[in-house]
């Protein structure tokens, strides 16, 4: 044992030394970089070695930098200089991951580093003059293709992208526009919308699940129709205590809010149980719609973190109707067309739709796509509009049963997470 003591004590100053020395690199690596600012180190969490949060300078229009720049988030937590690297491609804020307890589960199961990006016009990510018209799918890919290029300067490991749900979308985006930057993609419940109202989804609301809990969900929707003076009263309570205000009347509040309800709740993997009794009173009606759907998603407060985002959705991104049909003789609206660009997007500017987008993320997929993992759950509304990709070249298309737009890997059966895991590795090696 005294023999042993030595050369473990030894063998832990090297490790130690080399942590040591992959965090003085990494911040070495990070300060010379001319378009990299605000490095701030953070808390460490026991999986990765080394954490910060920076900003990066990107062009507003990377065709044409003379419409200027803006800083975008990011967010480096290092496991090992030469394992692989997780591109998270946020479509929103990425507040989260200012938390040192933050691990993306592919980068836990990949022993992987991570670098976590949020999209731009997000969070902090906002230009100091919001130009909308550079907010395109486009440009968030190459503000995505600028990091993986500049972070490859450091990492020797391959990569892959992944996102939720947006984040998928923009990962799919990324890997269309530059396929070689990464060697794997894995986007979770990612839609490929080919319109402002795609027209799957009602479809999709009127066959998934029961019978049975579809009819009790209308009826429940009906029954708030039914009382719509007193949900009307309890609804301006509600928003008057949280201070919301809305660019629509207050009935067409609960007519949307109404709408949405069911597409709601089966996006978030509720029951049928949850459902009140259709004879209880008012409050308890109205306590558990604004559970399932709470109106703040169509006020101007509550919108305002999303506002770019449904700029996106009319322009490029697409996003789904209501069925207005089953509740017809009860709804104070005659119709629910339009209503993205009537009402949610900034400022009511008139924003044309690009069908070329989508269609180029289709195309590829079909056509040209290796190493594609798409992960949907069954019983998730933006499944109805769920990516395709030709099964080819590694590429898989998994729907957990049962399952919302809360899919994950680790939510797999075992046998089936340790084969795809098993794949992955694979392909990244």
């Amino acid at each position: 044992m005294k023999k042993i003591r030595p050369i473990l004590i030894g063998f832990i100053f090297i490790l130690n030394a080399s942590w040591q020395s992959e965090a003085r690199d990494l911040m070495q690596f990070l300060q010379s970089q001319p378009d990299l600012s605000d490095i701030r180190e953070m808390e460490g969490n026991g999986f990765f070695n080394n954490l910060y949060q920076l900003k990066i300078r990107q062009p507003l229009n990377h065709n044409d930098t003379t419409a200027g720049f803006f800083n975008q988030r990011v967010f480096v937590a290092e496991r090992a200089v030469d394992h692989p690297v997780v591109l998270i491609t946020e479509g929103y804020s990425a507040e989260y991951a200012a938390q040192p307890n933050y691990i993306n589960e592919l980068s836990l199961l990949l022993d992987a580093n991570q670098i976590c990006v949020e999209h731009r016009y997000f969070g902090e990510s906002i230009p100091d003059s919001i130009a909308w018209q550079y907010l395109t799918v486009e440009n968030a890919a190459r503000d995505h293709h600028r990091i993986t290029q500049l972070f490859k300067l450091y990492y020797s490991g391959k990569w892959l992208n992944t996102g939720i749900s947006k984040g998928g979308q923009t990962a799919l985006a990324h890997r269309a526009i530059f396929p070689d930057d990464v060697s794997l993609t894995v986007a979770y419940v990612a839609p490929l919308n080919f319109g402002v109202q795609d027209g799957r989804h009602e479809c999709f609301l009127a066959q998934v699940g029961s019978e049975t809990c579809r009819k009790k969900i209308m009826a429940f929707q009906r029954e708030i129709l039914k009382r719509r003076q007193q949900m009307v009263a309890l609804l301006k309570n509600y928003s008057d205590a949280r201070n919301y205000n809305y660019p629509i009347s207050m009935d067409e509040v609960l007519d949307f809010s109404v709408l949405e309800y069911s597409y709601s709740f089966w996006q978030w993997g509720h029951a049928a149980h949850e459902i009140p009794d259709l004879s209880a009173n008012d409050q308890t009606l109205f306590k558990h719609f604004v559970k399932i759907s709470p109106p703040d998603y169509f006020s101007q407060e509550g919108s305002a973190h999303y506002r770019a985002f449904f700029y996106q959705a009319a322009r490029e991104l697409g996003y789904y109707g209501y069925d207005t049909e089953p509740f017809s003789d009860l709804l104070s609206i005659a119709s629910a067309n339009g209503y993205l660009k009537r009402f949610m997007i900034p400022g009511n500017q008139p924003v044309p739709y690009h069908p070329e987008t989508s269609l180029m993320v289709h195309n590829f997929l079909q056509n040209h796509a290796k190493n594609i993992l798409l992960i949907y759950g069954e019983i998730d509304p933006w499944s109805a509009s769920a990516a395709s990709v030709r099964k080819r070249g590694n590429n898989q298309v998994i729907v957990l049963p049962g399952g919302c737009h809360k899919a994950r890997i680790q939510d797999l059966p075992v046998h089936q997470k340790n084969k795809l895991l098993k794949s992955m590795k694979k392909q990244l090696h």
